[in-house]
Formats: C-alpha cells, structure tokens, sequence
C-alpha cells in the first residue's frame, strides 16, 4: 500500500526534526551543558521512524541507551525531551531520567534504557497485556547487535513464540556494539536466530526509510492479527561514537565522511520521492527550516528552564493504581 502525501511529509519531519535534535545536542554537550552520559542516534532515522509510522498510543515501544529518534518516532514532546537532556524540571520526566531513560507512557514510549537488553522482556510483559485484555495493540522492541546476543533477548524471543505474542524485535545492527564490530562478536546470523526460535526474520537495509517500513508493516500486521512475533534485521550506521567523547578510534577514518556522503537516508529519501513526483524540494525544504527553528526553541527554552527542587527529590517514588 503506497503511503499517502500526508504520511509522508510525516515520516520525513520526524526524521528531520531527530537529525536536527542529534546534531543539537552534540553541539550543547561538547559546549558542557548537558549532564550525565548521551548516546546519538544521527544516521539510524529511516529505522525508528519507518518501524513507529503506523503505530498508535495503544502500541507501545522499549528503546535502548540510543533513545532519542525512537521517542521522537513515537511521538514524545520534543521541547519536554530537550529539557529532560537538560536536567530540568519540565523535562518529560521531571529531570530525573535525562538522555538514557527518557519515557512517556501516554505514548507508549516504555523509555530508553542503560541496561543492554533490558527492553525485550519488558515488551514480552506489554505484549501479553494487549493480548490478555484484546487491546490490538503490538509492543516493539529495540535493540542493539550488542543486545541480541544477550540472554534476556533469547529467552524473550522464546517466551513470544511460546505465548504467541504480538511482539516484534527490532535489531539495528550499526555494526558496532559499543567499540566492538559486529561481524565478529555476533555468531552466526540473524536471521538463523529468529528460525530457531520459530519466528519469521526479514533483513532491511535500514539506510531506506521505505525498505524498513514495508518491513514493519508486514511484522506489524502479523502481530495484530494474532501470529504471533516477527524479528527485523536491521543494518545501518551511527554518524557518531558509541558515546559522546567516543575518540571512535576503532572506525575508518573517512568512514563516517563516506556514510553521509553516499548512504544518508534523509538524503535517499529525499532523492526518492522527488524523484518519483511524490513531493516536491520546497515542500522538503520547509520542513527543514521548521524543524531547525523547532530545536532553537527547545534548546532555548531547556537552558531557561528550572532544575528540580530538593523536594522533587521525594516525588515520583511510588506509583498508585
């Protein structure tokens, strides 16, 4: 099914407004102004926008330490994410989070998390809620090669056949697991992985917005209609390292130069639909220009804003149901 004029200026906004919100923050925590650890995800926009474009607030996502573009794709408030990188107390989660545990449960963003493979199991336990109560929501899974070697990711991939959950786990392979290439810590394949466990897995260049979403489409259409998991290979590459201050020494040195030049997906994408006379350069350009002003106004407004009292210590402790 061809994605509609609106879906698409959609999908190209929000892979914008993730590049113009990396590229932001990389800048303002070389400056010295934002705390604690942050990992970019400039480069892997095509992956969480073309795997969140057809979900909804029933749906729900667990991101990994990289989780930035996942919230944004799911929807979070970009000016409350900004603030929450800050440390402040209008950030989406009070300040408390910052840029690793970023959440917003009103859509359906479990939150980014610092545990490798931490989200898997949480998904399983999402998963079995919508199935349980016949929400026809799905629970996505992010995760890194790193991650997919973990034991946590196996034994949840087992229990979503098992259970026959509408779950589905998203491996972006960057090709490194923090400083350490893929290609030799992850055996075997992928996909071998996901047959072992009794689910379909479908490889996605996951530099083509639209390879990605015609994958997760089906993955996604499967799960709502009870078939159970689905596992997407997901190959593409981080702009910058592992972390921020990563000297990424283990990496060619024109090698990032070379993937902005030759493999950008916002650049594929937009080469594709003009092309194609799906949208045109002015339209494209707009949204760059909105989206530009948009991180002005949340930065802005982050650097301005208010840290969290002593007493704010004391709150969000205990949830009531």
């Amino acid at each position: 099914m061809q994605l509609s004029r609106e879906d698409l200026l959609r999908a190209y906004r929000q892979m914008r407004t993730i590049r113009e919100f990396e590229e932001r923050v990389h800048l303002e925590f070389s400056a010295g102004g934002i705390p604690g650890f942050v990992h970019l995800y400039a480069g892997e926009e095509a992956s969480g926008v073309g795997v969140c474009l057809d979900l909804t607030d029933r749906d729900v996502i667990a991101s990994t330490h990289r989780g930035h573009g996942h919230c944004i794709a799911k929807g979070c408030d970009v000016k409350a994410m900004m603030g929450e990188i800050f440390g402040k107390r209008d950030g989406l989660c009070g300040g408390k989070g910052g840029s690793m545990h970023i959440a917003d449960i009103s859509k359906g963003m479990l939150g980014a998390n610092g545990i490798v493979g931490g989200g898997p199991p949480l998904v399983c336990g999402a998963a079995l809620t919508a199935k349980t109560l016949k929400t026809g929501g799905i629970a996505i899974a992010f995760c890194g090669d790193g991650a997919s070697n973990q034991g946590t990711t196996a034994e949840s991939m087992n229990l979503a056949t098992v259970w026959k959950l509408p779950a589905i786990f998203v491996v972006e392979d960057n090709g490194y697991a923090e400083s350490t290439a893929s290609s030799w810590s992850v055996g075997g394949d992928a996909l071998k992985r996901a047959e072992g466990f009794g689910m379909p897995g479908v490889r996605v260049d996951g530099f083509d917005f639209f390879a990605v979403h015609a994958a997760a489409r089906e993955a996604i259409a499967r799960a709502r209609a009870g078939e159970g998991p689905s596992l997407l290979h997901v190959q593409l590459s981080r702009y910058y390292g592992h972390f921020e201050g990563d000297a990424m020494t283990y990496r060619g040195t024109d090698e990032v130069a070379r993937l902005r030049a030759e493999r950008d997906c916002l650049a594929l994408f937009r080469r594709k639909v003009t092309e194609a006379g799906l949208l045109d350069a002015p339209a494209l350009d707009a949204i760059d220009r909105a989206s530009a002003a948009l991180i002005e106004e949340a930065v802005a407004e982050a650097k301005s804003a208010a840290y969290p009292t002593e007493a704010d210590l004391v709150t969000d402790v205990y949830a009531a149901y």
